[in-house]
């Protein structure tokens, strides 16, 4: 999901410092709850596993260009319901600056565009997941139906922060339109294979009762709300 180079700049490009700026001020809060909740400790082991694992994600996984943006499986909705909120908003910052800082130092300038592209859908995959879970249901007892609606709403809001970068960069060119439409198409297959290895891992975890009350999970893998 990486914007292209060029897509957005000029003056343009200070709108997604803006966004990126109150995306990172959220997840922030989101990380002072966790500390006041469990500690440091769980804040810290958990934002480092998310950061391996999506630096992963968009090193070593698989990625394609298409259209305006890159197609990846990025796993949102496996960190969400494994590490909570505040630890998978954090990795998807850290793992995407790792990445380009080691790999490709021309995305960084769109670091800002691409972060928000990120983190927002995160943010209404965590409202979504209060409405469609119930309070007393662990995330390893989800259903195939609430994994794909988590794993739609996270997609569905990258795809449509790309059309919207690509759209305020571009405008509203044929040739613009066409490479939305291809992209949106391509991430179609990310929101079927999404909640397969959503309930896979939660099969997995299932059975690790042992990270029952583990500072390393997310407490709601295993206990009620």
């Amino acid at each position: 999901m990486h914007i292209e180079p060029g897509i957005v700049d000029g003056s343009k490009i200070v709108l997604s410092y803006v966004t990126a700026t109150g995306a990172g001020v959220y997840a922030l809060s989101l990380a002072w709850k966790l500390i006041k909740d469990r500690g440091v400790g769980p804040l810290l082991v958990r934002t480092l596993a998310t950061t391996g694992l999506v630096f992963t994600f968009f090193q070593v996984f698989p990625h394609y260009p298409v259209g305006v943006s890159e197609v990846h499986l990025i796993l949102g909705s496996t960190l969400f319901l494994i590490f909570g909120a505040a630890p998978a908003a954090l990795g998807l910052a850290a793992g995407l600056l790792i990445q380009g800082l080691l790999f490709a130092p021309p995305d960084l300038p769109q670091y800002g565009m691409n972060v928000t592209t990120l983190l927002v859908p995160l943010f209404a995959l965590q409202f979504v997941a209060s409405r469609v879970i119930a309070p007393d249901t662990p995330y390893v007892e989800l259903k195939y139906r609430q994994a794909l609606a988590l794993s739609t709403t996270y997609q569905a809001g990258i795809v449509s922060w790309v059309a919207f970068w690509a759209l305020y960069g571009e405008g509203f060119a044929a040739q613009t339109v066409a490479d939305i439409a291809a992209f949106g198409a391509a991430y179609l297959l990310v929101i079927v294979v999404e909640p397969l290895a959503d309930l896979t891992v939660l099969a997995v975890a299932k059975g690790a009762h042992q990270l029952a009350n583990s500072p390393v999970v997310e407490r709601r893998l295993f206990n009620p709300a």
